[in-house]
């Protein structure tokens, strides 16, 4: 089992920048291919930025340029650095955890909400 704890949301203005943290459990934390996801109300949940146990990290179209996944595998951390915030990125942000290469997302965070007021 793996547990994980998202925080760091809140509400910003548009422009303004925050950074989730996504704290996990487990001794294998590294072996993890991690990912953050975002639902809005009324939308499809979508990947926002993914980084795999390599390093090598994928973005979302809106959020190229803007967003930056990062991770401290000595911490068990996971990190989304969101700039250039606008009012469409506002949703609840998901931390999950890929452990078996080639599968889905398999361990999920509880959330935290994110929004963007113009």
């Amino acid at each position: 089992q793996v547990q994980l704890v998202e925080s760091g949301g809140g509400m910003v203005q548009a422009g303004g920048s925050l950074r989730l943290s996504c704290a996990a459990s487990g001794p294998t934390f590294s072996r993890y291919s991690m990912g953050w996801f975002r639902q809005a109300p009324g939308k499809e949940r979508e990947l926002v930025a993914a980084i795999r146990r390599s390093g090598s990290t994928y973005y979302g179209d809106p959020v190229k340029g803007r967003f930056t996944i990062s991770r401290d595998n000595a911490k068990n951390l996971v990190y989304l650095q969101m700039n250039s915030l606008k009012p469409e990125d506002t949703a609840v942000y998901y931390c999950a955890a890929q452990t078996v290469i080639g599968t889905s997302y398999d361990f999920w965070g509880q959330g935290t909400q994110v929004t963007v007021s113009s």
